[in-house]
Order: C-alpha cells, then structure tokens, then sequence
C-alpha cells in the first residue's frame, strides 16, 4: 500500500518522522557482513551440478556430494556469520553453542576435495582440501571462541543476565515477526522503534548484572505482555482492517516505549548514585589513611 511521505522535509510532516525520533530504529545499528561475498558461496556449487551430468556415475555422485557440501558450507556461514553479530553486539554474551563458521570451513575443504577426487586424483584432492579450508577461514574469519562478560561480576550472575536477554531478544523476533505478517510498513517501524528503546535497556543490565532485579518484569512479563498482543493484532487483520485495533496497538506500543525509556534512566541514575557512594567512600578512607 502507497505511503504519504511525512520525513522532516516533507511540505506536510508528520508529527513523529522515524528521522526525527528520539529511538531512531537504525540508531546503534552497524551495516551486517552477510553481503556479496557471503551469498556468493551459494553460487559456487551450480558449476559441480552441471558438470556432474557430463561424466561417468562415479563423477555424477561425487560432484553432486559436493555441491551439496559447499552449499552446506554455505549456509553454515551465513549462519555463524549472524551468530557472531549477534555476539559482538552485546555486552554480555555467550559464544555461541555451535562453531559454525569452522564446520563451513570444513564442509567447503570436504566438498573440494570431492571435487579433486572426482578429477581422479587424490593429490588434486588433499590440495584442494587444505586450501578450501585455509582460505575459506582466512576470508570468513573464525567463530567467537570465549563466553563475554562484564569484569567484576562471576559467572552466576553473568549467565543469568545472558539468559534473560536472550528470552527477551526472544520475545522481540516474535512480535516483529507477528507485525510483518500484518503488511502494515508504518507499525513495521514503530515496532523497530520500540525495539531499540528495549535494547537500551539490555544493554543497561549487561553493563551492571546487580539491574536485572530491578528490569526482570520488563525483560519477562512486559515483553511477553507485548509479544501476545502483537500475535493477537495480527490475527485480527488477518480476517480484514481492524482501524481501532491498530490505534489500540499503536498506543501500548508508545506507553511501552515511554516506560522501558524511563525505567532505563531510572537504572542509570541508581547506577551513578552507587558511583558516587563508592567515590565518598573511598575518600573517606583516603583522608583517614592521610590523617
């Protein structure tokens, strides 16, 4: 469905353009590695298709394992590619549970040297085997290897704020999953408006793991809260519009985002204020050691 144009410079702004929100939805994004070179290995294969049909059946099942393979590798990849976004976007993360960038690299040596093979020569094949696997990680890198955390705080508390962002991030892909299903662009946006509001608020309680008392009922209930009405709205489109559904919708979003701002100013302020009881302290201490 076409959109009134309503940025900053439109003749007829809107009241709240995505330019000018205070959570801008690309605000602390950065541009993603899963581009050009990472969907070009999902072309790799189609000459190992094509050529599998001109030789003899040896050639046809070891060229076809191999394009299976690289498109394996592929897609193994991409994935450990998103994983490690993930992983690096967060404060407090741990690595992720399946090295899949390495298990590329292998499936892309495996499918090489299958390849070599099918040449019938097995010199061909560990060459072209050692290489693949080199150069796929050497382009790709390795995945994460060492759980992130924040210095000072053990590991309890560490994993316990790693999981509660996690169910929260959660929470998240399924009510912008819910949203997308609505076609409805506009609150496409506000949702991803919401979102990095929310985030501010993860990485708050990643920075401080002693927050996650205090932010659980958001990160838990009120997400959840969020991702069913999502759900619902969705299946009430889906029958035809729903005008006053929307308008109902839109304004918990806007009471959401209001309050998840305010409860992360709220942890920030408690924060300083424990800054500034450990400084007097300390000073104290320092004026009596002078005395």
């Amino acid at each position: 469905m076409a959109e009134r144009y309503g940025g900053k410079f439109s003749p007829q702004p809107t009241s709240q353009s995505p330019q000018d929100a205070k959570g801008h939805p690309f605000r602390g994004k950065t541009r993603t590695r899963v581009g050009g070179r990472v969907n070009a290995l999902f072309v790799l294969p189609v000459p190992f298709l094509i050529g599998a049909f001109l030789g003899d059946p040896l050639a046809l099942m070891l060229k076809l394992v191999c394009a299976a393979l690289l498109l394996l590798s592929a897609w193994l990849t991409r994935e450990g590619t998103l994983a490690q976004e993930a992983y690096e976007a967060r404060s407090v993360a741990k690595r992720p549970a399946l090295p899949r960038k390495l298990l590329g690299s292998a499936a892309m040596g495996a499918g090489l040297a299958l390849a070599g093979l099918a040449s019938g020569s097995i010199v061909n094949a560990a060459i072209f085997a050692v290489l693949g696997f080199a150069l796929h990680s050497l382009a790709f890198g390795v995945d994460p290897m060492r759980d992130k955390g924040v210095k000072g705080a053990d590991s309890l508390q560490t994993d316990r704020v790693a999981k509660a962002v996690d169910k929260a991030e959660q929470h998240l892909k399924e009510m912008t999953d819910a949203i997308t299903r609505t076609g409805d662009r506009s609150l496409e946006r506000r949702v991803e408006i919401f979102k990095t509001t929310a985030r501010d608020m993860f990485r708050t309680v990643e920075s401080d793991p002693r927050d996650l008392v205090a932010a659980r009922r958001y990160l838990g209930v009120y997400l959840l809260g969020a991702r069913d009405a999502a759900v619902k709205y969705a299946d009430l489109v889906a029958r035809g519009p729903q005008p006053e559904a929307r308008a109902d919708f839109d304004t918990l979003l806007t009471d959401l985002e209001t309050n998840f701002a305010k409860k992360t100013e709220t942890l920030l302020v408690d924060d300083r204020s424990a800054l500034d009881v450990e400084i007097e302290v300390l000073r104290e201490r320092l004026d009596r050691e002078h005395l």
